[in-house]
């Protein structure tokens, strides 16, 4: 079963995402409610993935991203996009996101793009 640690400010949009990730058979280690408590999570647990909202508050998704990734060349993070973040999504796809899911949440596509992601 892969692990995932989830990064979202919005309680509900984690909430949603756990039950989604959950009954697709993945397990949820953590939650952060900002980049850098995302980033601090994911050097202490070591998530075979991470979901990772773009706009939060005290660090952003990209910059989080980029810490993430300069720690771990090999960490997966799947970020989290409303409509109309394309420029953001461009940068974060530049810095190593794998790839990207949009809101409001499709369980298949939740699902599709992390087994695609873990391999």
């Amino acid at each position: 079963m892969a692990t995932v640690l989830m990064v979202d400010d919005s309680r509900t949009s984690r909430r949603m995402l756990r039950a989604v990730l959950e009954r697709g058979g993945f397990e949820v280690i953590g939650e952060a409610v900002n980049g850098e408590e995302g980033y601090l999570k994911y050097k202490e647990l070591k998530p075979d993935v991470v979901t990772m909202d773009i706009t939060m508050p005290t660090m952003d998704g990209i910059e989080s991203l980029t810490l993430i990734r300069h720690a771990d060349a090999n960490a997966k993070v799947v970020m989290i996009t409303a409509a109309g973040q394309k420029e953001k999504m461009v940068e974060a796809l530049k810095r190593g996101a794998e790839e990207f899911i949009t809101k409001p949440f499709d369980e298949n596509e939740v699902l599709n793009t992390l087994n695609k992601v873990i391999g």
